[in-house]
C-alpha cells in the first residue's frame, strides 16, 4: 500500500488537549534508508485509557512508539508527553520492548531485572535497601512470577520473562506505559495475566498504550484504537473507529471477508 493512499480520516476522532495528552506526537517521520516508515503521523493518546496501535506488518507500529521515547531518531516531528518534552518527562514513562529484541543470555536473575526499574529512586549510589527488594517482589507477586524471583532470566519462558519485564514497569510507578507487542508469543495464561495487570493500571488512573497485532480481542482489551499503515489512518474510541472500512483502509483492502465477519464489526 502507498504513502498517498493511506489517507482515511477518523471515525470518531478522540477530541484531546495536546497539552494534557500522556503523549503526543505531531508530524512523526522516521525513514530507513530512502523508504519511509512512519510518515507525517499525529497521534494524541487520551488519558486514563489503553490505546492499541494497530496496522499490517510493516506499517510503521514498532517504529512510531520507539520515535517517540526518542530510541530512534526522527526525520521530522515532535514528541510530547503531558505537554512536556519526553526528556524531562522519562520518569512518567515505562517502556516494555518487544521480547525478540532482548539478550536473554544476560546472566541476570530475575528479581535484579525488576529492581532496574527501581534505578531513578536508588539514588546516585545505588544502594538496593531491604523496602526495594520488597517493592520487586510485590510487582513479581502482581505478575504471578514472585515464585521466580532467584531464577536466571534466561531459563524462563517466553511468557514468563514478558511477565517479569511487565514487573519492571509496574516497580516504575509511571503514569504513561508503553509496550511493543506484550501478547506476541506468550501463551493464553500469561496474556490473561497481563491484560488484567494492564487493565487495573487502567482503572488506577493510569494511560496505556500497546501495540497489537490480534484484531480478534481488540474490542474486549481497549478503549481507544489508533491505526497506522505507514500514516495515520485512524484514530478513536474502539465502539466508532474498530470499523470494516477502517479496517480495510489500514490493510490496504487485505482482509478476508471470513475473518471480517468473525470480528463482527459495523
Amino acid at each position: 500500500m502507498s504513502v498517498e493512499l493511506a489517507t482515511t480520516q477518523d471515525a470518531d476522532p478522540v477530541k484531546v488537549n495536546r497539552e494534557n495528552s500522556p503523549l503526543a506526537l505531531r508530524g512523526m517521520t522516521v525513514s530507513y534508508g530512502q523508504k519511509p516508515a512512519v510518515f507525517s503521523v499525529d497521534m494524541t493518546v487520551e488519558t486514563g485509557k489503553m490505546t492499541a496501535i494497530i496496522g499490517p506488518n510493516g506499517a510503521g507500529k514498532s517504529t512510531l512508539l520507539k520515535a517517540a521515547l526518542g530510541i530512534l531518531k526522527p526525520l521530522a516531528g515532535t514528541t510530547t508527553i503531558y505537554g512536556k518534552p519526553v526528556e524531562d518527562q522519562r520518569h512518567r514513562i515505562a517502556y516494555v520492548p518487544q521480547r525478540a529484541s532482548v539478550d536473554w543470555d544476560f546472566p541476570t536473575r530475575v528479581i535484579d531485572v525488576v529492581l532496574m526499574g527501581l534505578y531513578p529512586q536508588l539514588g546516585l549510589l545505588g544502594r538496593v535497601r531491604p523496602a526495594h527488594r520488597e517493592k520487586a517482589k510485590g510487582c513479581l507477586d502482581r505478575v504471578g512470577m514472585e515464585d521466580f524471583a532467584t531464577r536466571q532470566i534466561g531459563q524462563l519462558s517466553g511468557g514468563q520473562q514478558q511477565r517479569v519485564f511487565l514487573a519492571r514497569a509496574l516497580a516504575q510507578d509511571a503514569d504513561l506505559y508503553l509496550l511493543d507487542e506484550p501478547f506476541a508469543g506468550v501463551d493464553a495464561a500469561t496474556e490473561k495475566a497481563i491484560i488484567a495487570v494492564l487493565k487495573s493500571l487502567r482503572d488506577a488512573g493510569k494511560t496505556v498504550v500497546a501495540v497489537h497485532h490480534d484484531l480478534s480481542t481488540v474490542t474486549e482489551y481497549f478503549d481507544n484504537v489508533f491505526l497506522i499503515n505507514t500514516r495515520r489512518v485512524a484514530e478513536g474510541p474502539v465502539a466508532t473507529t474498530f470499523t470494516t472500512q477502517t479496517l480495510q483502509d489500514a490493510y490496504g483492502g487485505r482482509l478476508a471477508a471470513p475473518q471480517m465477519e468473525a470480528l463482527k464489526l459495523i
